[in-house]
């Protein structure tokens, strides 16, 4: 019976003792990564003399025609599952 007795308090002591305690830590932990977060705004863009390169119209351009094949195959893709799925399923149904 002597370990039930105590319980209750104890139990109560380590929740505001855990509660200070993590209180703290999150205290702390928030003010690191808001000190990091300062910092990382105000860092100028190129450090150590390097120069920022803007990319150009004709880089954008390629970009998005290299997009627009991923995007194409990835539909191609997704048709043959959808067709390899219906016939599985028996619902061997032409495509739109």
């Amino acid at each position: 019976m002597s370990q039930k007795d105590g319980f209750g308090s104890g139990f109560v002591v380590g929740s505001i003792i855990g509660g200070i305690v993590g209180g703290l830590l999150g205290g702390l932990l928030v003010n690191s990564r808001e000190r990091q977060s300062e910092d990382r705004q105000n860092r100028p863009l190129a450090e150590g003399g390097q120069s920022v390169e803007f990319p150009t119209e004709e880089s954008i351009e390629d970009a998005r025609h290299r997009l627009e094949d991923k995007i194409a195959q990835l539909n191609l893709a997704i048709d043959d599952v959808r067709q390899q799925l219906e016939t599985v399923n028996g619902n061997s149904a032409e495509p739109d």
